[in-house]
């Protein structure tokens, strides 16, 4: 067995280019399934993050959209929501999208109005300076915090605590006291699209709401003191049964389960990777032709050697061996180069963007294997092939 190996190897040394050509036509279509594999499994992880950073791992309440636009959410349903059993927190968010100046640098921003401790409901990870507190809820101080890609654009450096930020609120700009930096959970955005990414910037909710004129919400996050899924369910009835109770009205509140949007999200990922390997693994089919139009060009070169091995006392068997080997051969190199140079540029393609690098090791080798298939599968036919010619008629022909 190791001797057709051998010899195998020998034979694919022979002819160099072709070999060549045929090896890079297998390595491309093993590399395009491993880079698109580990843009996905990349980008679930990155997503995941993401809506982690942003806080999104709860509930979220708000008004349905689908009923009366006057009803909003209040600080009573802030304090009934705070009763239930199963809540552990809630906090009043205010969004407001507007633009905002720092160093006389303009750019677009989603302002975020938050309430004290936020950093107990939604994930904010504090770098410098301090959180929004109580005090400034109560006296609706015109301080702020902004993320650290923000900071770095403008300054050069994370830290900017004490520095004034201008926010355009209802036409006018006003001034806030920037007293703590953020981790940035736009950082991937901010990688990819560059300044397109809005900034976020976080003040407290009532700030907020004396600027724009409203004692409302615009939704109200919510951390359960249970993770399982079950008990979260419930606890969304509870709320909404609750809220409609306290305001005489039927089906006027909803909630999002913010952790089954992201399983929802990674399963959608998962089907675009697993559609793409797909298109992907059609060019290891057309490499599988190629090995096997290869394959039939050197049965056709080697007639005569065959004729003359078979004349001696080869028998059809190890013929057969002989080329089907060749063509495993030929496609083990080709899946080798492919899932490395697969593995290199998905490798330093992650890092370029910002995304954290993840690969699953079995879709690498299902798709390894899978291209060995098909290189077993389209060299069984010029193996039969050669393994079938008569001695006299391989030997008649020049």
């Amino acid at each position: 067995m190791i001797e057709l190996f051998r010899s195998a190897l020998r034979n694919l040394i022979r002819k160099r280019m072709r070999t060549g050509l045929t090896v890079a036509s297998i390595a491309i279509g093993i590399a395009s399934v491993v880079i698109i594999g580990a843009i996905g499994d990349s980008g679930k992880l990155a997503v995941s993050a993401e809506m982690e950073n942003m806080g999104l791992g709860g509930l979220l309440v708000s008004a349905s959209t689908s009923t009366d636009q006057s009803i909003k959410l209040r600080s009573s349903d802030l304090e009934a929501i705070r009763q239930i059993p199963t809540v552990e927190d809630a906090m009043p968010i205010v969004v407001y999208s507007t633009r905002v100046s720092l160093r006389g640098q303009q750019s677009n921003s989603i302002v975020w109005g938050i309430d004290a401790g936020a950093n107990q409901v939604i994930s904010l990870n504090l770098l410098h300076g301090r959180i929004i507190s109580r005090s400034d809820i109560q006296n609706s101080g015109k301080v702020c915090m902004v993320d650290q890609n923000f900071a770095k654009e403008v300054y050069g450096r994370e830290n900017i605590v004490g520095k004034e930020l201008e926010v355009l609120i209802q036409g006018q700009y006003e001034t806030f006291e920037i007293v703590g930096i953020v981790e940035a959970g736009s950082s991937i955005l901010q990688n990819v699209i560059g300044n397109y990414a809005p900034s976020f910037v976080y003040v407290p909710y009532s700030s907020l709401q004396q600027g724009i004129g409203q004692d409302k919400f615009d939704q109200i996050a919510i951390k359960v003191d249970n993770t399982d899924q079950n008990q979260v369910d419930q606890t969304a009835d509870s709320i909404v049964s609750t809220l409609d109770e306290i305001n005489g009205v039927d089906g006027a509140y909803e909630t999002q389960n913010l952790a089954k949007q992201k399983d929802r999200l990674s399963a959608m990922m998962d089907i675009v990777t697993w559609i793409l390997s797909a298109i992907g693994a059609i060019s290891l089919l057309v490499a599988g032709l190629g090995i096997m139009t290869i394959m039939l060009v050197s049965v056709t070169e080697r007639t005569r050697e065959i004729g003359i091995k078979k004349a001696i006392g080869a028998r059809s068997g190890l013929i057969w061996a002989e080329f089907l080997i060749e063509a495993i051969c030929l496609t083990a190199i080709g899946s080798i180069v492919g899932a490395s140079f697969g593995l290199l540029v998905s490798f330093v393609g992650a890092g370029a963007i910002g995304l954290q690098y993840v690969i699953s090791m079995p879709f690498v080798l299902g798709a390894v294997g899978f291209s060995m298939l098909t290189g077993i599968i389209f060299g069984v036919y010029p193996a039969i092939k050669a393994s079938r010619l008569k001695p006299v008629d391989a030997l008649r022909r020049e």
